[in-house]
């Protein structure tokens, strides 16, 4: 058998765009599979010489997905240089647009990118593989699941002003305040999303329950984790400290996210533009971790309201057979937070203090540099900014949510090309079984390579001598 290569070209369902190529030798097998990201992005150059406050607002930019969570890690970190900690209602305000942020991210990858995978089959038709299909198919599920995520956004609209890139936080606070009115018309919708809610984890976990043997051997690996912790060691979408755990859920390190460069490093690879973050006492690649809702549940010793709780509870009974480092249950993992998310909104909305006035605190730098980092829906995100003496920067970095996933996601890509390709086979569902193992990790490649371009995806097959001997490409623009 002669050796050759697949390419994947564009991966579909995921934001920003890349290519897999997958050497096979001459009997057919996986010799190597690696995910390249080809976008470049210049925000920790072009922001230099900006004023600090301009951050929040010029960051966003980055993601049209998750501009809530970049606005927030930047203005935490605007927080820091100011040496200064915002107005109660302002933290609650800031989370409480944190959660419509996971609200509506998380209904979007389950209901428009996952569940054509997962409701109709890794081999289904392409031309039906997708939310177009589910709607066909499951037309309930799909339209609770867009009234779902529509929630999420009227949660960002009524506090930030838009559902795309709100003007909301700010160096010291925030820009406004939450109306009564907004506040009990937001939580008027809370009994239908909780409902919505279960029925994606029943369809999930009724997936699960047929598929447990694929669940175990589709990119089941062993990693750390890494997630914020409150002082509980509960998982905090919004602050809280860096923890790191090993395959097994033991603590190898946890401490305070200004201090995230003496514990974390970043590998870089000539073949991609994203580098590889990896735990520094470990070393690359030993040290690779996982982040985002997998990384999360597995860091924390658990979650603070009871009904995640409960769910948590199953999914650890399920993850301790075997499963713990399944990819695929990523999924599984990012319904609970989506279930924490509608409760933690509803316990904001219940506190008396929601609603008042006193929200931004003016006043002029304090110190040279500053760290904001929160969790985005993908996983840990950092902002570190140096500033002159007149307050505009001097130098930023940025780790985001997908790159710490990069190894994992390069590493799950392997995995299943090595499992579903033998004896050369490449039918189409296969490689979507490859593409799949990247959606799981719901990667936003624009954010993490810091766009310019389309979005397109290549999967490129090679042989052992480096010739192209199968190819996939999707037109970004069809």
């Amino acid at each position: 058998m002669t050796p050759r290569k697949i390419t994947i070209n564009p991966i579909s369902r995921l934001e920003g765009h890349g290519k897999v190529t997958i050497h096979l030798d001459e009997e057919g097998r996986v010799e190597d599979a690696r995910f390249h990201i080809l976008q470049f992005r210049g925000f920790e150059v072009f922001t230099q010489g900006r004023p600090y406050e301009e951050m929040p607002i010029i960051t966003q930019r980055i993601c049209g997905i998750c501009p809530v969570s970049h606005q927030l890690a930047s203005a935490k970190a605007c927080d820091a240089i100011l040496g200064l900690a915002i107005p109660p209602a302002a933290r609650m305000l800031r989370e409480l647009i944190h959660m419509g942020q996971y609200i509506q991210s998380h209904a979007l990858h389950f209901f428009y990118l996952a569940s054509p995978d997962l409701l109709l089959g890794w081999d289904a038709d392409p031309a039906v593989r997708n939310v177009v299909g589910v709607i066909a198919e499951f037309p309930e599920a799909a339209v609770k699941g867009v009234r779902l995520r529509k929630f999420g956004q009227e949660i960002i609209k009524a506090l930030g002003g838009k559902k795309v890139h709100p003007a909301f936080s700010v160096p010291g606070g925030v820009t406004d305040s939450l109306s009564e009115n907004d506040r009990d018309r937001l939580a008027e919708g809370l009994p239908e999303a909780y409902e919505t809610c279960q029925l994606a984890l029943d369809l999930l976990k009724g997936w699960v329950g047929k598929n447990l043997e694929e669940v175990g051997r589709f990119a089941n690996f062993d990693s750390a984790y890494t997630g914020l912790v409150d002082a509980k060691g509960r998982v905090n979408l919004y602050d809280g400290r860096i923890r790191i755990v090993d395959a097994g859920r033991n603590r190898l390190a946890e401490f305070d996210p200004a201090d995230y460069l003496d514990h974390i490093g970043e590998h870089v690879e000539p073949w991609s533009y994203m580098k590889f973050p990896f735990y520094k006492p470990l070393g690359y690649p030993e040290g690779i971790y996982r982040v985002g809702p997998l990384g999360r549940l597995n860091a924390a010793d658990g979650l603070s309201t009871p009904k995640a709780s409960a769910e948590l509870a199953h999914f650890r009974a399920l993850a301790e057979n075997g499963l713990t480092g399944g990819s695929l249950l990523y999924h599984y993992a990012r319904l609970i937070e989506l279930l924490y998310a509608l409760e933690r909104a509803e316990q904001l909305f219940n506190d008396p203090g929601i609603c008042d006035t006193d929200i931004k605190i003016t006043a002029r730098p304090k110190n040279r540099e500053g760290v904001g980092v929160i969790e985005a829906p993908r996983g840990t995100l950092i902002h570190h900014y140096w500033v002159n003496t007149a307050g505009a920067i001097e130098k930023a970095n940025l780790i985001v949510a997908t790159g710490h996933n990069n190894a994992a996601m390069n590493r799950a890509v392997t995995e299943v090309a090595r499992t579903y390709i033998q004896n050369g086979e490449v039918r189409e569902g296969i490689l979507n079984r490859v593409e799949g193992a990247i959606r799981c990790y719901d990667p936003c490649l624009s954010c993490a390579t810091h766009a310019l371009g389309q979005m397109p995806l290549r999967v490129e097959v090679f042989d052992a001598r480096g010739g192209l001997v199968h190819e996939r490409h999707r037109d970004p623009t069809a």
